[in-house]
């Protein structure tokens, strides 16, 4: 009995001993591969980490080459504002020395006419033959008055001052009068300058229509004496 007791003891010693063998290399090997993976998962961090580095030195760079080129976008826009600035500045001031330009020109000659005199006077009506009702055509009976007037000029025709008024008789609208008188006079300006060169700065032309007759309307030949144009030259 005791033998057989034995026996079993040493049968079941050894298989607890084969069994704890077994155990132990089992966990070796699973202790070895979990090694591996976390090795391998070490190194991949590591490489990870490496781009990591690598891309945030290139984000930098890139913030910084950005950051050159938003100063120098800023700096051109300010420059162009400037720029603007200045030109619009320029071209006041030319605006402005232009209009004092004029305004002195126009000062001078009106100070110049205002000390002239009136050294010659023509009058252009259809009495003598000259502008006919309604009618705002130069004839050529007035043409022969200008050319007359100009040639007494002792001096350059050029240096003188020429006054136009244009007039009419009542017959009709009172604006319509004005707009007659008003092309009478333009057509002896334009005379003067196609024939003779007067310069058209020193030509001046008003309308009085039907507001300062010479003579009544009462009659044809009154009438007549007011459809004119009167010519004064001032030296």
């Amino acid at each position: 009995m005791r033998k057989s007791l034995l026996t079993i003891s040493l049968i079941a010693f050894a298989v607890a001993g084969t069994s704890a063998c077994a155990t132990k290399g089992y966990v070796k090997n699973q202790v070895g591969q979990v090694s591996n993976k976390v090795d391998t998962l070490s190194t991949a961090l590591e490489e990870t980490q490496e781009r990591t580095r690598r891309n945030e030195g290139r984000i930098t760079e890139v913030d910084q080459k950005v950051g050159v080129v938003q100063t120098a976008a800023s700096t051109a826009q300010q420059t162009a504002t400037t720029a603007d600035g200045k030109a619009v500045a320029a071209g006041e001031t030319a605006r402005m020395a232009a209009d004092t330009a004029k305004m002195v020109g126009e000062k001078t000659e009106a100070l110049d006419k205002a000390s002239k005199r009136i050294v010659f006077e023509v009058v252009l009506s259809e009495d003598s033959g000259n502008f006919k009702f309604n009618t705002t055509a130069l004839p050529d009976e007035a043409k022969a008055k200008i050319d007359e007037l100009v040639a007494k000029l002792k001096a350059d025709p050029k240096g003188a001052y020429f006054e136009i008024e244009g007039h009419t008789d009542n017959v009709g609208d009172k604006t319509v009068n004005e707009k007659i008188g008003l092309l009478r006079a333009e057509v002896v300006k334009r005379y003067l300058y196609e024939q003779h060169q007067i310069p058209l700065h020193r030509v001046s032309i008003i309308s009085y229509g039907e507001e300062k007759p010479m003579a009544p309307n009462t009659s044809r030949e009154g009438r007549a004496q007011n459809r004119r144009v009167v010519l004064r030259i001032l030296a």
